[in-house]
């Protein structure tokens, strides 16, 4: 991902919120221009990871910079109102180091003088709502973009079945945290992490710069491969940082996943262990504080868990770089999943007080 491609990424987001402001018109509305408000906070900030559509479509010699721009910003914002939803159903009040969507408008209706129920409630519909804005306007922008129509078809197309599978990725997800006396199976969990956050995040930005560039089906298929390696990959680091991230670096609890007993790749591992007696119990807790958290990443620690899990998310981004390689894709593009898969290899390792290591494979060609 190219530095030189954000400023452009952010001044289309930008402009695509500050149009979704101007609706509906002129009619005395306060609360659309509250929550419009808060989903332009909610998108501030972020990896932007979506930017490498840009420098694929480009490595790729698209001829459709502007089209790649709107569509990559586009996507942007399509993550920002899936965040916000997630932040719903998860309960989350942070994110990125400040309050969440919800947790945001919730403290502001306190503030107002609603009690502390009615205030919940107010931010989770308002992130609800915040997040059914944020995709209609992404889906509205992609469908504009500067391309032939066949194109943007297929663009419709693509968004359409990665809103269907990140949504039933989400549900399976909660679903998996119904029952916190069985384990999950650990295919289960693989498969939620692909329809969460590979899809959406690495798969969607993938396939739709090969889509504006005009790339052959083998091209589409390689990417797709190489997305869903990516995704697992950062999703495997990101349940570590969950847990054992420094909260000042992540901006998030440390303590909300395993409050939530949240079902990652570590703890179906763990529920293979003989630890797991001892963990199990402080899963899922809400009232669990500092002391049982240090206990359970103690345990999880010594079982091996952790480790396992960190050479799971090592090999998944190594096997995106050698599937990169290995189906012939141009030089620039290898060099550019390779720069991704580093960086988010250092931003985990400097989140886990880990000193970087490399990745096994060498320097693409």
């Amino acid at each position: 991902m190219s530095a030189a491609d954000l400023p452009a990424l952010e001044g289309t987001l930008e402009g695509l919120l500050a149009a979704g402001a101007t609706l509906p018109g002129t009619l005395p509305v306060d609360d659309h221009q509250e929550l419009w408000s808060a989903l332009r906070r909610a998108s501030a900030g972020g990896k932007r990871f979506r930017a490498l559509l840009l420098s694929t479509h480009r490595a790729l010699g698209g001829q459709r910079p502007e089209a790649a721009i709107q569509v990559a910003a586009a996507i942007e914002l399509l993550h920002t109102a899936f965040v916000i939803q997630d932040d719903v159903i998860d309960g989350d009040q942070m994110r990125r180091g400040a309050p969440s969507l919800p947790g945001d408008l919730a403290a502001r209706a306190r503030r107002r003088g609603a009690s502390p129920e009615g205030a919940r409630r107010y931010g989770e519909a308002a992130g609800i709502l915040a997040g059914d804005l944020g995709m209609l306007s992404a889906v509205r922008a992609i469908a504009r973009c500067e391309a032939p129509a066949p194109v943007v078809d297929a663009l419709l197309d693509l968004v359409e079945t990665t809103i269907h599978g990140s949504v039933a990725g989400e549900l399976a997800d909660v679903r998996l945290q119904l029952d916190l006396e069985r384990s999950a199976p650990m295919r289960e969990v693989l498969a939620v992490a692909e329809l969460k956050t590979a899809l959406y995040s690495f798969q969607l930005p993938l396939h739709a710069a090969a889509l504006l560039a005009d790339a052959e089906e083998p091209v589409l298929c390689a990417l797709d491969e190489i997305g869903v390696l990516f995704g697992i990959g950062f999703q495997l680091f990101d349940d570590l940082l969950g847990v054992f991230g420094d909260e000042q670096r992540t901006g998030k609890s440390a303590l909300g996943d395993l409050r939530e007993g949240k079902r990652t790749a570590m703890l179906a591992h763990a529920a293979t262990t003989d630890s797991w007696a001892q963990l199990h119990p402080l899963l899922g807790r809400a009232d669990l504080d500092a002391v049982g958290a240090a206990d359970a990443r103690s345990l999880l620690t010594r079982c091996g868990s952790r480790t396992w899990t960190e050479d799971l998310a090592r090999w998944h981004l190594d096997e995106a770089n050698a599937a990169a390689a290995r189906h012939g894709l141009p030089p620039a593009l290898t060099r550019e999943i390779r720069s991704a898969t580093d960086e988010v290899l250092r931003a985990a390792e400097h989140a886990l007080h880990r000193a970087p290591a490399p990745l096994r494979n060498g320097q693409p060609a």
